[in-house]
């Protein structure tokens, strides 16, 4: 079975490696163009074109898929299969028809819940207790196509986006070996997404992570869980960004945002609904991480005034 495979994120790797591992022959990968990051502004490669040079396998990074971009290189390897991996766009329709086999994706969500490009972030930042992997194969929809499997775990209740993020890399990599024996043997199913219970996780940018404070605090706790480690959750203090990296409920009331107390037991604020967070670490504007207890040593934040 000829393979390509096309993806970007560190989320791709290891269903990259597993296809490696697993024999197939995996004939090209397709990723992103490398982009210019960090403040020195330094071009870094993407982590799948990374993996990929490790094998030996001709990377592509196209521009664009428009205008059969991709077709020179279908017509070279012939993949009997093209496997999709968070590649972060859209394919086009001679795309999607070339592979006699079809195009397969690895989605990380249990669909039709949370199609779209934040699906782990969404769910927690929702306080959803469970999510899962789901291999199915694609159309031209965002994420409509039919399903072939699906794989299930909880959510913990202290468990952070990245840490759901490297767990569902690896549950996606095994289901994906799962998808592709079933596809060559003829047994894969065809089971039609039930479009009118499906939800929309779109791309999570800096701004979802700032706080309302008129939220509940379990509301905000999640957002805190679901926005770490990007964009991260952060309030205002005055003119001030204020990075919000752990937090806990506490059995305070207030008006939203308003500072219950600041001091060795860390930093209060109100909620939404009656109810407070206690702020365990933070990372001020231009600062380091550290505990809300050091830097209130060294910074006095008084009772009464309001985040933002």
């Amino acid at each position: 079975m000829n393979v390509l495979f096309m993806g970007t994120p560190d989320f791709a790797v290891p269903c990259l490696e597993a296809l490696v591992q697993e024999g197939y022959a995996v004939k090209a990968v397709v990723t992103q163009p490398d982009k210019p990051k960090g403040r020195g502004h330094k071009m870094m490669a993407p982590p799948v074109k990374i993996c990929a040079e490790k094998y030996g396998i001709e990377v592509l990074q196209p521009q664009s898929l428009r205008e059969q971009a991709l077709m020179p290189a279908l017509l070279r390897f012939q993949p009997d299969v093209i496997v999709v991996v968070a590649y972060g766009k859209l394919l086009p329709k001679y795309i999607l028809d070339f592979p006699r086999l079809g195009c397969i994706n690895v989605h990380a969500s249990l669909l039709p819940k949370y199609r779209g490009a934040g699906p782990i972030q969404w769910s927690i930042i929702n306080g959803e207790t469970q999510t899962g992997v789901t291999t199915m194969y694609m159309g031209e929809g965002l994420d409509t196509g039919d399903m072939i499997f699906k794989a299930e775990t909880k959510i913990a209740p202290e468990e952070t986006a990245g840490m759901l993020f490297e767990r569902l890399s690896v549950m996606g990599a095994s289901l994906l070996v799962e998808t592709l024996k079933a596809l060559e043997n003829g047994t894969a199913p065809r089971v039609p997404q039930e479009d009118g219970v499906a939800s929309y996780a779109p791309m999570v940018t800096k701004e979802t992570g700032h706080i309302d404070w008129t939220r509940t605090a379990d509301e905000i706790l999640n957002l805190i869980r679901g926005t770490d480690p990007w964009p991260g959750c952060y309030t205002m203090l005055g003119d001030t960004v204020m990075k919000i990296i752990r937090a806990s409920k506490t059995a305070q009331t207030g008006q939203p945002g308003q500072v219950l107390f600041a001091d060795k037991r860390g930093l209060c604020v109100a909620c939404g609904g009656g109810e407070a967070v206690v702020i365990d670490e933070l990372q001020m504007q231009g600062g380091k991480r550290m505990s809300a207890v050091s830097y209130l040593n060294g910074h006095e934040i008084p009772c009464g005034i309001f985040l933002g």
